[in-house]
């Protein structure tokens, strides 16, 4: 049982401090402090693989309020390195659930802080942009704390795909018609079933696999997933998708999949000043014109400039909020990207048509 009066201390890296009461394990923990605006799906978001590295402030006012099941997971653990939220609950009411919350971060090592304003905390982050934080439920020397964030590196920089992609390819659908070689940069589950349902067979690759590599599957159509980390650091990856491209086989990326497409064909990334992470965002499809709330988790994105600037790039899919770059493609070629996730876990199902696409796609290049 959780001690709900343990102190627990967060420190931010320009000196901001919040103090709170300690959940789940009983430790230590850093990471890039961002957040996720979404009411539902809080143990896919903590086990999404993009968010390795990160410190996740949940912006609902209860999390843990229907407890926890083996399926709603979107990794095999706990990917988040930790949680600040308002009201983390022990107690849960849902049949269904196999346990609480408490006991799931004490299983999976996470430490997390609640009692927290996180409206007030959201608003710093997005007034002075994303930064790293240690969360504490053991240390509570503040020079000490001090000292152990200075030692946590810039998200900037940082290859983190092939720390979280699978060690050893697998196969999944085997016996569907359409295969599709997936490059594992930290791919959800959902993402891999939104597939298979439609009659793939899929080889899920590791990160650093090389393009002979995949080719020697004999695919009908390439995907390339999400992931956490700065796209610009994976030059393995973008140097693969280059050699993709050449093939001009089908080839889908989403989120960092997308980053890495429009990096392979030489329109450059940024880091993004806080991100985008929940389930409202709105995005306007520029072919359709028509709209479709998405659910996002990035820190990252396509910038602007550099696309405006390329001959062989459409952009497809615009951010109604920011206007930032959502989907592209290549012209002349069967090869297109979304920023978001059409596999919705959690979230609203309009983007699906996304899959049907890429699978309408193989086909007609089959034919």
């Amino acid at each position: 049982m959780s001690d709900k009066q343990a102190p627990a201390i967060l420190l931010l890296q320009d000196g901001t401090i919040a103090k709170g009461f300690a959940f789940g394990a009983i430790g230590t923990t850093t990471g890039e402090i961002c957040f996720n605006t979404g009411m539902t799906g809080y143990q896919e978001v903590f086990t999404d693989p993009s968010y390795f590295g990160q410190v996740v402030i949940m912006n609902s006012a209860h999390i843990g309020n229907y407890g926890v099941d083996d399926s709603e997971v979107e990794s095999d653990s706990v990917k988040v390195y930790g949680v600040i939220a308002k009201n983390l609950n022990e107690n849960y009411s849902r049949k269904k659930a196999k346990g609480s919350l408490q006991d799931y971060f004490v299983k999976n090592n996470v430490v997390a802080i609640h009692g927290v304003d996180t409206r007030a905390l959201v608003t710093h982050i997005r007034n002075k942009g994303a930064m790293n934080c240690i969360i504490s439920s053991e240390i509570f020397d503040v020079d000490e704390l001090k000292n152990r964030l200075a030692a946590v590196p810039d998200m900037s920089g940082l290859e983190l795909a092939s720390v979280v992609s699978t060690t050893d390819a697998y196969e999944l659908g085997e016996g569907n018609d359409i295969k599709i070689a997936v490059m594992d940069y930290g791919t959800k589950r959902n993402i891999l079933q939104s597939m298979v349902l439609r009659g793939a067979h899929l080889k899920v690759f590791p990160a650093k696999t090389s393009y002979k590599e995949l080719k020697a599957f004999n695919p009908d159509g390439y995907f390339v997933s999400n992931g956490p980390g700065d796209p610009a650091a994976m030059d393995y990856a973008i140097d693969t998708i280059k050699q993709i491209l050449i093939e001009e086989k089908p080839f889908f990326g989403i989120c960092l999949g997308h980053q890495l497409l429009a990096l392979a064909t030489g329109i450059e990334t940024f880091k993004m000043h806080h991100g985008h992470r929940g389930l409202n965002h709105p995005v306007k499809n520029l072919i359709t014109g028509k709209s479709e709330i998405t659910s996002q988790n990035h820190g990252f994105g396509v910038d602007p400039e550099s696309v405006s600037k390329s001959e062989s790039v459409e952009i497809t899919h615009l951010n109604l909020n920011d206007k930032s770059i959502e989907g592209i493609r290549i012209k002349g070629k069967p090869a297109f990207s979304v920023q978001y996730h059409p596999e919705s876990a959690p979230g609203p199902h309009d983007s699906r048509y996304l899959f049907d696409d890429f699978i309408e796609m193989i086909k007609e290049r089959r034919k």
